[in-house]
């Protein structure tokens, strides 16, 4: 006979394990009911692997300032919902009172002072201990069926009864800590859909073997990155800093590019990435700067903006001589210069794959859950949050708060 429980929770990373703590917390309300019994399931050998290996080992725990405008996938109202239900305010508190101080770095990002991600998870795996929430891994569910009574989760280990279910399984994005995608397949069989695309998000991008950008390895400076339309309208436009790799583009700027980089050329394969080198400055105001400068040659005036690698690869790119006078420049090599430093055409090929994406684009929509406890419009009792759901944030803490923030509503929204 299968063991019978009040709440499953299939998948116990950062939006299962806040969902389970807040589902079990019923019995810390003086007029609460009795505790549910809350069992969390993963098919992973370690609780959080995605937890501590986020931020460069440190967990970048959410952002100062979040909002539906940092997300991609569902409807931007629909995420601003669920966002406000549990605040930036309401995740640093919670770590708070389980031992765990934030910081706020420059660029807004919220980490814990010991600049170590194990201390987010222990203190979320004590805040679970203390919920009385029952953790058991590896457990890999293979199956889940809907029953007039609740939910069965099946597995090798055997089997779970519940009433409700809260389905935490994330995406496809780091297979190597235990996201293979099966949730989708649960969501299905439950009568959810999936949106068509399903990719990676936050991913490094791949420039073609002879772009002048992959002999500059190691390279890391501000940059805008610009998207445009076959027709040349700006799509997407972001500033931040760009790392330059033996294979094509990493760093903040183009990891948060990367989606929208998919996106377009799914809707239209000519979509063009451009990059600007020297921020704020246009194409006819570096004419203008080429005209007006002092600077011996090309490398020179560059070299004074940018650095000496990248200013040297520009001139060849535009097959200019380094040696040539600015006052001996045509008209059309001072365009081609100006061009290769305000928009440098990127020929993405590709992005590097799930293996080495931070999250998931697509899911199920939020269009298919109720927004104020995360519950299934199509399967009563059955409860979605994470990254399962069709929504994607920037790099910088956004995914961590989206988690927080739906397993908080999808928890409390179980235990009812």
């Amino acid at each position: 006979m299968p063991e019978e429980i009040d709440v499953i929770v299939v998948g116990a990373g950062a939006a299962g394990l806040f969902a389970a703590i807040h589902a079990a917390r019923g019995a810390t309300e003086p007029d609460a009911r009795p505790t549910p019994r809350v069992i969390a399931l993963d098919g992973a050998k370690v609780i959080g692997a995605k937890i501590l290996v986020a931020g460069g080992g440190r967990c970048n725990v959410t952002h100062h300032a979040v909002d539906e405008k940092a997300y991609a996938g569902s409807s931007s109202n629909a995420i601003r919902n669920v966002l406000r239900r549990y605040s930036v305010q309401d995740t640093i508190a919670f770590f708070a009172d389980h031992g765990v101080e934030l910081k706020r770095e420059d660029t807004g990002k919220l980490f814990p002072t010991t600049d170590d991600a194990r201390t987010v998870l222990n203190a979320l795996l004590a805040a679970a201990r203390a919920a009385q929430v029952d953790i058991r891994f590896p457990r890999r569910v293979t199956h889940i069926t809907r029953e007039n009574s609740g939910f069965s989760a099946h597995g090798e280990w055997g089997e779970l009864h519940a009433k409700k279910l809260i389905l935490t399984t994330g995406g496809l994005s780091l297979p190597k800590s235990g996201s293979d995608g099966a949730g989708y397949e649960f969501a299905r069989a439950l009568g959810h859909s999936v949106t068509e695309r399903v990719h990676p998000a936050l991913v490094p991008l791949i420039l073609p073997g002879t772009h002048v950008l992959r002999t500059l390895s190691g390279l890391t400076l501000d940059t805008t990155l610009i998207l445009r339309s076959a027709t040349g309208k700006v799509l997407k436009e972001f500033t931040n800093s760009l790392l330059c790799t033996h294979f094509g583009l990493s760093g903040p700027c183009a990891l948060d590019m990367s989606r929208y980089w998919r996106d377009a050329v799914l809707d239209n394969a000519r979509a063009g990435l451009f990059a600007n080198f020297i921020l704020g400055e246009r194409e006819e105001t570096i004419d203008a700067q080429l005209l007006a400068s002092r600077a011996t040659n090309s490398v020179a005036f560059l070299r004074e903006r940018v650095p000496e690698r990248l200013a040297r690869a520009l001139v060849e790119h535009a097959r200019i001589e380094p040696t040539t006078s600015l006052r001996q420049l045509t008209r059309d090599q001072r365009k081609a210069l100006a061009s290769a430093v305000c928009a440098l055409p990127l020929s993405i090929e590709g992005d590097r794959g799930f293996t080495y994406a931070e999250v998931t684009m697509g899911g199920v929509p939020l269009s298919e859950v109720r927004l104020d406890t995360m519950e299934s419009r199509v399967c009563p009792g059955l409860y979605l949050a994470g990254e399962i759901l069709d929504v994607d944030g920037r790099i910088g803490g956004f995914n961590f708060q989206w988690a927080w923030s739906s397993g908080f509503v999808a928890g409390c929204g179980a235990r009812g």
